[in-house]
């Protein structure tokens, strides 16, 4: 089976998991792109959701999903997204797509339920770079220099948010610790590690079938 049918499979699987009434995150990605038609799929009522991307925001409405601004909504009930790598013990790397600030602000939101869907190249013995990072375009050059020569731009448009998106090329080792010197940097607004403790539930689909666990 190929990943975009894995993609596809652990989409629907997550899907179910979403009911009428509930204010939900979508995450952004290819295999996001499966998760939204099988949502539409399911005729759902009540739902409100927040979108992490410009194209996931269209994609949903294009399909009927209803989108709206991440303004007035204190906490969602479920987040959805997916991942680059996932580790055994839960820790992920996301923002292959630039949308990892996003992505984490409405995680955060999912409080008790953001719920990872991926195929099976996606799990990995250990976390490897690169690690996407969203820096301040403001004293840009300073950035760079406290981050060494481990950090470098990628030649991307700015995030939503008007970040500038680089990348940690280095090695990871202890990804709490790596997520620390990150965040001790001021011009660093956002890093692609994700720790197991923001993640509820791991779909994983292999072969035809979906694959589960549970980080927490």
């Amino acid at each position: 089976m190929s990943a975009d049918d894995e993609k596809r499979i652990a989409a629907a699987a997550a899907a179910e998991l979403v009911e009428d009434g509930m204010t939900v995150g979508l995450g952004t990605g290819s295999t996001v792109a499966h998760l939204l038609p099988a949502i539409a799929a399911r005729g759902l009522t009540g739902i409100r959701c927040v979108a992490t991307s410009v194209a996931t925001e269209e994609q949903a409405r294009g399909l009927g999903i209803p989108v709206e601004e991440f303004s007035k909504l204190e906490r969602l009930d479920i987040a959805i997204d997916g991942a680059d790598q996932v580790a055994p013990d839960g820790w992920l790397i996301k923002g292959g797509g630039a949308a990892h600030q996003r992505e984490k602000v409405v995680a955060a939101a999912a409080g008790e339920r953001f719920v990872v869907i991926a195929d099976s190249s996606k799990p990995v013995e250990a976390l490897r770079a690169p690690v996407p990072l969203e820096l301040l375009a403001f004293g840009l050059a300073s950035t760079l220099a406290r981050l060494g020569d481990e950090v470098a731009l990628r030649d991307v448009p700015p995030s939503p948010d008007r970040g500038v998106i680089a990348d940690y090329g280095g090695e990871i080792g202890d990804p709490a610790a790596l997520a620390a010197r990150l965040e001790a940097d001021p011009g660093v607004t956002s890093h692609g590690l994700f720790p197991a403790s923001m993640v509820s539930e791991i779909l994983i689909g292999a072969g035809d079938e979906v694959e589960r666990s549970a980080p927490r």
